[in-house]
């Protein structure tokens, strides 16, 4: 099989353990916790909260199902588009790419079957009580940082191509 073959199955393996993950969890949390429950792990620090969100990050635009359900069609189309177009042999994007696909189809089910999206990652970052999140959105999350540390490497990459190892212009002689 063509390794690029390999690591395209390689990057939907990803999204799918994490797909797999955040459903388990959220299953938990459904399945053990009263809505609105809170355990401390850490205190002051990190709790699992049952907590249920019909917006997006921050709660913004709540209740507003039909554009999720609209972007995320088209956001799991693109990345699947990218997988197969241009992460052969590019593993960082591939992994970039997988834990997206993750996180977004992760949300999307609860959207679909839950009609709001189960939370329960509760942090207080320095203080900040942070919105409540979940697996799905820390791996949306991972997989953007990813995808920016992946486009600072090609650009980092494209100008030494360009300009050499010592800065300079060299005009392909």
């Amino acid at each position: 099989m063509d390794s690029g073959v390999v690591l395209s199955v390689i990057f939907y393996i990803i999204a799918l353990f994490i797909i797999a993950l955040d459903q388990f969890t959220k299953w938990l949390v459904v399945k053990n916790m009263e809505f609105g429950e809170s355990i401390p792990i850490i205190k002051n620090l990190f709790y699992i909260t049952s907590h249920r969100n019909q917006g997006a990050a921050w709660g913004i635009l709540q209740g507003q199902m039909w554009l999720f359900y609209l972007i995320t069609v088209v956001v799991v189309i693109g990345i699947v588009y990218y997988i197969q177009k241009y992460a052969k042999g590019k593993v960082l994007l591939g992994v970039s790419l997988g834990f997206m696909l993750g996180g977004a189809i992760g949300n999307f089910i609860d959207r679909i079957f839950r009609k709001q999206v189960v939370d329960f990652i509760h942090t207080y970052i320095f203080g900040y009580d942070f919105p409540i999140f979940n697996i799905a959105d820390s791996a949306l999350t991972i997989g953007v940082i990813l995808l920016i540390i992946y486009m600072l490497l090609e650009e980092f990459r494209s100008k030494e191509k360009t300009y050499g190892n010592n800065g300079t212009h060299h005009s392909g002689e």
